[in-house]
């Protein structure tokens, strides 16, 4: 796997890393076997780590891919093709209102943009921090919640153990492999998850990469 320092966009952990880790959820838990048997070692999502990263993040939450697909479309050609803090920071709110943002997601992507600006949220930073201090400073941001960190921290950063919190995907993708007829509660699939430790992100993978294998075959 490639230095803490490397850029994540040429790093994509490794296949060999992918396959170790595998081996050892597989043995861990046969849920995540049965998701392993299916996909195969999964492809791991990058992302570049700047503000725009970051940003997308915050469009999809809490929206369906198909519509925030739209709107992250329309706020990137609003900004030609390329999102920076400060052309969020200058625009008005019903600027980027106008692409499809809720209000509070305008709020806090200024917030989140004004922060790396100001250097409160150092970006190019994080890399050298630990997980458990890495996520603490996005934490800090008014804007950057449990979610978008953890997500940011396993795309962006490459980090093998982030795991993002209450994420519906993961938890209905876990109950259809252990055939339950109810997902776990948060809190419960969040101490679950505490069994996968140190690869939760690819065990993350794992679940995405089952869901939508089975989505694409529905269709």
């Amino acid at each position: 796997m490639a230095s803490r320092g490397d850029n994540p966009l040429a790093m994509l952990i490794d296949l060999d890393t992918r396959r170790h880790a595998c081996d050892v959820l597989a043995a861990a838990d046969k849920a995540l076997a049965r998701a392993y048997d299916h996909i195969g070692i999964p492809e791991w999502r990058s992302a570049d780590p700047h503000f725009e990263s970051i940003a997308r993040t915050v469009t999809y939450q809490l929206v369906s891919t198909r519509a925030a697909s739209a709107i992250w479309a329309r706020v990137l050609a609003w900004s030609g093709g390329k999102l920076e803090p400060n052309a969020v920071i200058e625009a008005e709110e019903s600027d980027l209102r106008g692409r499809g943002l809720s209000g509070p997601k305008v709020r806090h992507l200024k917030s989140i943009a004004t922060a790396i600006e100001n250097r409160s949220l150092p970006l190019d930073r994080l890399s050298d921090l630990s997980d458990a201090d890495a996520r603490k400073m996005l934490l800090a941001v008014k804007g950057i919640g449990p979610w978008t960190a953890d997500i940011y921290l396993m795309s962006a950063l490459g980090r093998l153990d982030a795991f993002p919190q209450a994420d519906v995907g993961l938890m209905e993708a876990y109950r259809m492999l252990s055939d339950a007829e109810e997902r776990d509660k948060p809190k419960a699939f969040l101490a679950r998850a505490e069994t996968w430790r140190p690869f939760r992100a690819v065990a993350a993978h794992l679940l995405w990469g089952y869901i939508n294998a089975v989505r694409e075959k529905s269709y």
